[in-house]
């Protein structure tokens, strides 16, 4: 991995999270990330690593999406949450979120996974571990990223008002406490994965996403994505 001083971050980010980076915890982090990339291959590249904050400055922060761990396979991560590049086949658990807006809102399920169109609406979709070793779930949890990730939601309850958060899962829900729920919004449901068993289905969290931004005199995100089938 490129050291943070070469990665590209959005500067509305940079004022709100600069301070992260000069912390012991972000050193080890980085040095750690450093000796895997040594040795195996990372996902997401490294100039995608912050592609969350670049496509959706903190300023245009309206909607939170929490996840848990980048996809592992080869040229599926992006940056985004439940998000793939282009030309990658949707993972289960991204087409579930799909079958679930064509439900919800009569949406044609779209080719694509990549919800770079999302992001660039205000829709900060953020893995709470940033990066994984190819082939190996969960292989950079607990080396600091979550760390990083929780002071981010913080910041965001914190600094922001009105803010909608989707927390799909029992590792979204925990992070229920860093919100402040006097001044934003919390939608939980079941992961859209098929291990939670359908429990995902009819949630209706982006009607419901979109009416509570509405009330809020805020634009509704279009949950639309480009290549329709």
């Amino acid at each position: 991995m490129e050291g943070t001083s070469k990665l590209k971050l959005d500067n509305t980010w940079q004022e709100v999270i600069q301070a992260e980076f000069e912390k012991d915890y972000f050193i080890w982090l980085k040095n750690f990330l450093i000796a895997e990339k040594a040795n195996y291959r990372v996902f997401p590249p490294g100039q995608q690593i912050f592609s969350a904050f670049n496509y959706t400055p903190f300023n245009k922060v309206k909607v939170v999406i929490i996840g848990q761990d980048p996809y592992h396979g080869f040229g599926q991560a992006n940056g985004l949450c439940f998000s793939v590049s282009p030309g990658i086949k949707q993972p289960p658990s991204l087409q579930n979120i799909f079958k679930e807006i064509q439900t919800d809102l009569g949406i044609p399920v779209p080719r694509t996974g990549n919800l770079e169109a999302w992001a660039k609406q205000g829709v900060l979709l953020l893995n709470a571990t940033l990066t994984v070793r190819e082939n190996t779930a969960g292989s950079h949890q607990n080396k600091g990223w979550e760390v990083f990730t929780d002071t981010v939601i913080k910041k965001v309850s914190d600094l922001k008002t009105g803010v909608v958060f989707l927390l799909w899962g029992n590792y979204a829900r925990a992070k229920e406490a860093l919100i402040d729920k006097t001044k934003h919004h919390i939608l939980s449901a079941p992961h859209p994965s098929p291990l939670a068993r359908g429990g995902f289905f009819n949630c209706k969290h982006f009607s419901k996403t979109n009416e509570l931004l509405r009330s809020q005199g805020e634009p509704e995100i279009d949950w639309r994505v480009e290549e329709v089938l």
